[in-house]
């Protein structure tokens, strides 16, 4: 198999992360340099910095309440990375990102093959989220965010906008560009004081306390899997 499928497949990273690795000349399979498009197999010596890494693992998926000021990083020399929060046994990475100024749910897996269709933006998967800003929410704001909104130089899809209360909003999308709430609300010259997700796809935050975690049950990963039309290797 392709070299970034063997390293996303020992839970070390995701695919796209492995690519990386293997550019920066920090793959080796068998002793030699890999490069992008190397192929290993089971009971190949790859390492990474020169440590060998392990084959197929057990598949892990947990869905975190991420509390504020967690990064939604790997990179262990980051402060407040989310590996070194959750500390799990296995070695795990988070699906997307999670502003560090934003809480709320957030998947984080061993399963490289699963990211990308979770996260490709044609499959238009479902993001929820509770918003708290800093005036009073009109009709006008509200249909405008629903509609699109030019941020960092096109147009957002259009996404469901509802008022909970005179400061509060819920909003779904289908598209995760950076900071992209809070650019839309920007535009209307509205600033977020509160951004908490409670759901992605099918996986709901419910009553999971903030700096938890859990296990996706199987009926979350069955449908899930359905969804995505994704079978676990």
């Amino acid at each position: 198999m392709r070299i970034n499928k063997f390293i996303s497949e020992t839970g070390y990273c995701s695919r796209r992360e492995a690519d990386k690795l293997v550019d920066s000349g920090r793959v080796t399979i068998n002793g030699e340099k890999a490069e992008l498009g190397s192929q290993a197999e089971l009971g190949d010596d790859v390492r990474i910095d020169g440590k060998r890494i392990g084959e197929h693992k057990h598949h892990v998926y947990i869905a975190l309440n991420k509390p504020i000021g967690i990064t939604s990083t790997t990179e262990l020399h980051i402060r407040g990375n989310i590996v070194d929060f959750v500390g799990h046994q296995e070695r795990i990475f988070p699906i997307g990102r999670l502003d560090k100024d934003s809480d709320g749910l957030i998947l984080l897996t061993n399963d490289g093959d699963i990211v990308n269709p979770i996260l490709r933006s044609e499959g238009k998967h479902e993001k929820e989220y509770i918003v708290t800003v800093d005036r009073s929410i009109t009709a006008e704001f509200v249909n405008g965010m629903s509609s699109g909104v030019r941020i960092l130089g096109s147009m957002t899809l259009p996404c469901q906008v509802t008022r909970v209360t005179d400061r509060v909003f819920r909003i779904i999308l289908t598209e995760g560009r950076n900071r992209q709430i809070r650019r839309m609300c920007e535009a209307f010259g509205y600033h977020v004081r509160k951004l908490q997700r409670v759901r992605v796809m099918n996986i709901q935050l419910g009553q999971l306390p903030i700096g938890k975690w859990r296990d996706l049950t199987e009926v979350e990963k069955a449908e899930l899997f359905h969804t995505l039309d994704y079978k676990p290797s």
